[in-house]
């Protein structure tokens, strides 16, 4: 038996937006707001379409925000049912983007929809964000709503991302703040030459070596209630020419940091020139960094929003969800730039990206239903 939760997030999937496309997700979602009083805007840049849909001018508001694009699907083959074709076996709902994140988009909308039928005059604002780049580069997608908005003075104070946060069943999981992503391109200098005349060259990996073990080492800091230590990896390391007689005149490593809100990029920039300089290596002489930094942490501790969802999951579900700051970014890390409280909460994360991604169809009503609570808790007049 279908409702008009899953009719709508079918309808989604059925859309082939495969990142950069929309498919047209946007424009079907606006059509079902604007009859509620949502103001719809488009806000394009670099070919790149995005939603921004506000109901009410006052504060508070409370943005939901969310991607119409998915990742590719992978060779068709090896789907069980093509991957634009919702197809239900076993109590599961198939499809690209049924977890990521149709499915939230889905109960957005019908939530709002429910929610306004009922409080017509509720308090404050509604607003939709959403964008077709998420999956990509993320360079014109919430990026470019956020500094519309910042520069025409729109004040956020609530947001959810639908990101599919649960683990193992809807509801155990609230994604409270995210860690920062930085990476960094060593490249170390030497001077190249025969390895049997090792005093004519200066070999960089040797040069290095002890430098790498003392940042793996090291305890950037300690964490905090809700983020780990933050964490140093190298992911790459490369040198030589491919012969076995060459010293190599340059070695090359990348490597990353996730980092929680008790560092900075500064300071960890600050804090590898220091240890690499007391290991003997001159910045001029010796290497550089080219730094790369994929987004900053961002927190929201307990507070009306958490405290709204908390309980909205608890009434839908029976469980008690956990505040976690696990995984890589999301786009939550631009919008916190402009709104003080930001969560993500959406389905089980367990097959997304995946061959034959699907969600639980008894899923689908309690998140939307969890939205619909939090709008509630934080808006009924």
């Amino acid at each position: 038996m279908t409702t008009t939760t899953f009719d709508l997030a079918a309808d989604l999937i059925a859309r082939n937006s495969v990142t950069p496309a929309d498919a047209g997700c946007q424009a079907l979602i606006a059509q079902r707001l604007a009859p509620l009083g949502f103001v719809c805007e488009t806000i394009e840049r670099g070919g790149i379409l995005n939603l921004w849909a506000r109901r009410g001018t006052s504060a508070p508001l409370l943005v939901f925000a969310g991607h119409t694009d998915v990742v590719p699907t992978g060779p068709l083959e090896r789907w069980t049912s093509p991957p634009f074709a919702p197809t239900v076996r076993d109590g599961k709902l198939y499809g690209r983007g049924a977890a990521d994140m149709k499915s939230s988009l889905a109960g957005f909308v019908v939530a709002i929809e429910e929610f306004v039928a009922a409080h017509p005059n509720h308090a404050g604002s509604i607003a939709l964000l959403l964008t077709a780049d998420e999956e990509g580069p993320s360079i014109d997608g919430t990026v470019a709503v956020c500094e519309a908005l910042a520069a025409r003075g729109e004040k956020l104070d609530y947001c959810i991302v639908g990101e599919p946060t649960s683990v193992d069943a809807l509801g155990d999981t609230i994604k409270n703040g995210r860690r920062g992503s930085l990476s960094g391109k060593l490249t170390v200098r030497g001077v190249q030459g025969h390895v049997a005349y090792p005093h004519l060259a200066r070999n960089p990996v040797h040069l290095i070596a002890g430098a790498l073990a003392r940042l793996a080492a090291e305890r950037w800091d300690d964490g905090n209630e809700f983020f780990p230590p933050t964490s140093f990896q190298i992911s790459n390391v490369h040198a030589g020419t491919g012969a076995t007689n060459v010293v190599p005149g340059e070695c090359v490593v990348d490597f990353n940091f996730r980092f929680s809100t008790e560092s900075t990029p500064d300071s960890l920039k600050s804090r590898v020139a220091a240890l690499l300089a007391a290991e003997g290596l001159d910045a001029e002489r010796d290497w550089s960094i080219a730094w790369t930094l994929g987004g900053e942490p961002f927190l929201t501790g307990r507070g009306a929003l958490c405290n709204a969802i908390t309980a909205a999951i608890k009434a839908e579900t029976g469980l008690d969800a956990e505040l976690s700051t696990t995984g890589g970014t999301s786009d939550g890390r631009f919008i916190a730039k402009i709104c003080a409280e930001v969560v993500e909460f959406g389905p089980v994360n367990a097959s997304i990206h995946k061959l034959d991604e699907h969600i639980d169809v008894a899923a689908i009503e309690p998140l939307k239903n969890v939205y619909r609570r939090t709008l509630e808790a934080l808006l009924a007049a």
